[in-house]
């Protein structure tokens, strides 16, 4: 049997992993801090992914007010839903000089949040220091997820030693480097480019983003679609980052996510695809004869991964 399908036949175990520690995050909802209705009712949606927000949704203020906020939220525990999904904060800047004390406060709450938005990472300094202050803060063996976003121009001529940084760094502190969030309004104030409808001026940045989140493993999320009663430019959107490679957006309104969860699910002609490779693998495994081939195609390695996670990330949403 050729040597690439033999390690395929090792990878169940690799997937299980990753149906554990894989959380889909299609949708990324943010919601101020300071607003404890709005963050009661994302109780009741069906979102992949919540940011209760300390940062751009709050007013400079009402910065305490925040982190109070969600501490007593953190206090209570995280809702339970009918499926897996993501609880985070996301935190200010470290050069705001209020990550710190966001730190301090919500991750020494009753329960931890499962994710910490981390905005406007320059460096893999930041990266360090981060690092630093979630060993000293988190207690015992917990961890969060780090989802770090890249805004400036500085930030994509930094972003592989970032990333580079934040796995080298994971394996011995108390914080997993999951997914890279593309700032797409901070990043075209920060090169001086006027913003279009058709945004060409974004695209060498995020094809740069998705091309190194998945060279490190790490989801990449889209920008925000801020015109939010415009649903239709919101899903063509959506799918235009779909096909880059994206694999979920930022969402500022709960009108948003089910055009965006939708969009970045994979369609029934993919799902039958995978489905029907996967079955067609099966049963060529049973005669270990020649090369393996599909719908007159030959198939390799990185294909059948491909059809495994589409598989795996239908399975995950459900649920």
């Amino acid at each position: 049997m050729n040597s690439v399908f033999k390690q395929f036949l090792r990878l169940p175990s690799n997937f299980e992993t990753f149906r554990r520690f894989y959380t889909p995050r299609r949708a990324l909802l943010y919601v101020p801090g300071d607003d404890v209705k709005k963050i009661t009712k994302t109780e009741s949606l069906d979102v992949d992914c919540v940011a209760m927000d300390c940062e751009d949704g709050v007013a400079i203020n009402k910065k305490d007010v925040a982190r109070e906020t969600i501490r007593g939220i953190l206090d209570k525990g995280k809702p339970n839903k009918s499926r897996k999904y993501d609880w985070g904060v996301r935190a200010n800047s470290i050069d705001s000089g209020l990550c710190e004390e966001d730190l301090k406060s919500l991750l020494t709450a009753k329960n931890l949040p499962d994710t910490v938005l981390l905005p406007k990472v320059q460096n893999c300094d930041e990266i360090k220091w981060f690092s630093d202050k979630v060993s000293s803060i988190i207690s015992g063996n917990n961890s969060v997820n780090l989802i770090i976003y890249i805004e400036t121009a500085m930030s994509f001529i930094n972003l592989p030693s970032i990333c580079k940084t934040a796995v080298d760094l994971s394996k011995n502190s108390k914080f997993r480097p999951c997914a890279l969030v593309y700032g797409g309004d901070d990043f075209v104030a920060s090169i001086g480019a006027i913003k279009t409808e058709e945004n060409t001026e974004t695209l060498y940045a995020r094809q740069k983003l998705v091309l190194v989140a998945k060279a490190y493993n790490l989801q990449a999320i889209d920008m925000v679609y801020i015109k939010y009663k415009d649903l239709e430019g919101l899903k063509k959107q959506s799918e235009q980052g779909l096909h880059m490679g994206f694999t979920g957006k930022q969402v500022i309104h709960p009108g948003q996510v089910p055009v965006v969860q939708n969009a970045f699910l994979p369609t029934s002609s993919q799902v039958e695809w995978a489905q029907g490779l996967l079955k067609s693998f099966k049963e060529h495994q049973k005669t270990g004869k020649g090369a393996f081939t599909y719908r007159g195609s030959m198939i390799d390695m990185p294909t059948m991964k491909q059809a495994q996670n589409i598989i795996e990330i239908v399975n995950l949403a459900q649920k």
